[in-house]
């Protein structure tokens, strides 16, 4: 492994994007803007905070014998903003009378699941690490972070927003901003950031996908589907299928993801767009996975994984380098010119990065 990989800097990772907070915030209903204004608010102080912390990077875990089984526990943050606040469900205990708690620690699992049985991964950092999780986060607080040690969920506003634990990809998403933060630490700005949000948005779908045992033909391949509330015009977060499609709302906006680099959008803000930009290697995958059919995470999630697993992904990649070393990725398992190398080439191709 490169010296780039040597310390891990974990960023501070939402699963909405600062983009559509702004937007929302400029509305004309007071109680709307002003929850979005709250949530901007807190998140950029969370996000100087992580900033000011990650110089540090991570300390290696302790040696541990590696479980099959996951170690979850939840937390209730009781509107409040101090981590992790007050423990309510521990590992195999017994079901709590909050759905919230019930929906995270599922999450948390499913999660857990999908990397070990799917490729091999023992937790986030294929050490066996503890998975913790803090509901009811703040006040009507729109959004769920990954903070580089815990998972952390508010409640939604109820009315654009609501609770963010509702979507088992949304929990994927945002654990697998750890899974990427522990292996190729994909820097959080321009594609290399870009390819961090879809590493997250591949395996979020990827989860959601094992947990309901879906094929790529089943899979709705959309991110949140079920989080907006039932007045927004829109259907979810994203659309892995058709990026730019997932909301056409007033208060949201228009989604602004492209599918292809003929729409690649070049901005400062969102750290040079990475939720944006993100829509081009997640229709990549989206073509690659239906291409091959069957259960994604099969051979299109496996030829992700090892990419992004392999050692050879740079801190700083971008776009061309991750569909470069997919392709090789897909050679060294499938051999040269079978159906994976074919299905990589012609998605790369129809997003533009042939």
């Amino acid at each position: 492994m490169d010296a780039s990989h040597a310390h891990r800097h974990p960023v501070f990772c939402t699963v909405v994007p600062p983009h559509l907070l702004d937007k929302i915030a400029q509305s004309e209903d007071t109680r709307r803007a002003d929850a979005a204004q709250r949530t901007l608010e807190q998140d950029s102080l969370l996000r100087t905070r992580r900033r000011v912390t990650t110089v540090r990077g991570i300390a290696p875990a302790p040696a541990t014998p590696v479980s099959d089984e996951p170690r979850r526990t939840i937390y209730d943050v009781q509107h409040r903003t101090r981590l992790p606040g007050k423990k309510v469900r521990g590992e195999g205990g017994a079901a709590s009378k909050d759905a919230t708690v019930n929906r995270a620690y599922a999450g948390l699992g499913a999660t857990y699941e999908l990397f070990l049985k799917g490729f091999g991964r023992h937790s986030i950092d294929d050490s066996g690490l503890a998975l913790d999780a803090s509901v009811h986060y703040g006040e009507d607080y729109n959004n769920a972070f990954w903070d580089g040690q815990q998972m952390v969920f508010g409640d939604g506003d109820g009315d654009l927003f609501l609770d963010f634990t509702v979507s088992v990809d949304v929990i994927g998403h945002e654990l697998t901003h750890g899974v990427t933060q522990y292996t190729a630490n994909l820097e959080y700005h321009g594609q290399s950031g870009a390819l961090n949000e879809s590493m997250s948005d591949v395996f979020g779908s990827l989860i959601k996908q094992y947990s309901l045992d879906q094929t790529a033909e089943d899979a709705d391949w959309l991110i949140g589907a079920g989080l907006l509330g039932p007045n927004v015009g829109g259907v979810a977060l994203r659309s892995m299928k058709a990026p730019g499609t997932a909301y056409d709302d007033d208060e949201l906006g228009k989604d602004p993801q492209p599918a292809t680099m003929d729409g690649y959008v070049d901005t400062a803000r969102d750290n040079g767009g990475v939720h944006i930009n993100s829509g081009i290697p997640n229709h990549a995958f989206y073509l690659v996975a239906t291409e091959l059919g069957g259960k994604a995470w099969e051979r299109a999630g496996r030829i992700w994984y090892d990419t992004l697993t392999g050692g050879e992904l740079a801190s700083d990649a971008d776009f061309k380098d991750f569909a470069r070393l997919s392709v090789a990725a897909a050679v060294a398992r499938y051999g040269d010119g079978g159906a994976e190398h074919q299905a990589l080439q012609k998605a790369w191709s129809t997003v533009g990065l042939g």
